[in-house]
């Protein structure tokens, strides 16, 4: 009976959108396909929004959400899809909820997985690996069987590194550069905390650069960052703010700042990892802009020391929808050992879970 109604809801959205124009009309090329998993979760809440009102993919490009849940969660899914429904949101020409991953999945354009086992109190890194393992061979390989051959790949669900590297190993025919995890939260936490200190509008900070792994070992480094404000020269942070803050209280407040939030109010941060998605997924599909870069996790080719094949943060510039790592950048002593840390924790990880899905490590 659910699906049904669930049918009929889609099925009311596409005449919706037909039968009623908009004060600004909307593309009428091909929509792209997104799937949203965990999608009734507080993050995919707070994200189905961004994608829905062109935050995503622009003001102009016509959407169809394909919304994937467990079972039990179909329930609020339902009133997820209402709610879109009410929203009358006028580039959303289509929505799939399911909780089979073969239709989720089915000829997407762009994957936001955000569905994943949370931590528990007592749990071993291993068991939560173990478990995460499970839900990313699932999808990694709905992925290879239905989903389009490009399909841009973004991994939310932590440990999201590692989880996109378990992804890649059961969708083998797609692209390694299509496989990102998100660090654009911690990226935007660290400018965030560069523009407080400095008391400037966040807009005016550039090319601050999240390395490694989206944990507690991430180094977040500002000796490139610069302040642009309008009119005035471009300005280094590191000549703004001193050695002491940057490699002091700026680093571990990023890498803390979820815990922080939880604390603060219970729940972890939907609202500030929804956004970040967005941007990470809005640059990737637009492009970054001359002389800036962006924080993602992507598959290491070796730069800056870090071995090949794990899934790493990097500073990368991006043009017609491929991105590059940005060469050429040298690091204190304390960064190199931040870096040396975060590496080391990845490396553990992968052993870890290759380990409980009998994948072999190369």
């Amino acid at each position: 009976m659910a699906n049904r109604r669930l049918g009929r809801i889609v099925s009311h959205l596409s005449d919706s959108q037909q039968s009623f124009p908009t004060q600004n009309p909307v593309s009428q090329g091909k929509p792209v396909r997104v799937v949203v998993t965990g999608a009734a979760g507080q993050i995919g809440y707070a994200l189905i929004p961004l994608i829905a009102n062109g935050s995503m993919f622009g003001p102009s490009q016509t959407v169809i959400l394909h919304l994937l849940e467990i079972e039990p969660a179909m329930k609020s899914l339902h009133g997820v899809v209402m709610e879109i429904v009410d929203c009358a949101y006028p580039l959303v020409v289509g929505i799939v909820p399911t909780s089979d991953p073969a239709v989720a999945f089915k000829d997407v354009d762009v994957a936001v997985l955000v569905g994943s086992f949370p931590r528990k109190a007592g749990m071993e890194r291993g068991e939560l690996l173990s478990k995460n393992g499970a839900i990313f061979e699932v999808q990694g390989k709905a992925i290879e069987k239905y989903a389009s051959r490009n399909i841009k790949i973004l991994v939310v669900g932590n440990p999201a590194n590692t989880n996109c590297l378990i992804l890649r190993q059961f969708a083998p025919s797609i692209p390694d550069k299509n496989f990102t995890a998100l660090t654009r939260l911690d990226h935007n936490r660290a400018a965030g905390q560069v523009a407080q200190k400095l008391n400037i509008p966040v807009s005016q900070v550039r090319n601050v650069t999240i390395w490694g792994n989206h944990s507690a070992t991430q180094y977040p480094e500002a000796n490139y960052a610069v302040v642009q404000a309008p009119g005035s020269p471009t300005k280094q942070v590191n000549q703004l703010l001193d050695k002491a803050y940057l490699e002091g209280p700026f680093v571990p407040t990023v890498q803390k700042r979820g815990a922080e939030i939880i604390a603060a109010r219970g729940l972890s941060s939907a609202l500030s990892a929804a956004w970040a998605a967005t941007c990470h997924v809005r640059d990737w599909w637009n492009g970054t802009a001359p002389g800036e870069w962006v924080s993602m996790g992507v598959l290491s080719d070796g730069s800056y020391g870090v071995p090949k094949g794990l899934i790493f943060s990097y500073p990368v510039t991006i043009k017609n929808g491929d991105w590059e790592i940005v060469q050429g950048l040298n690091f204190p002593e304390f960064g190199k050992e931040a870096i040396k840390t975060t590496t080391e924790e990845l490396l553990q990880e992968r052993e870890l879970a290759f380990q409980k899905l009998n994948i072999p490590l190369k």
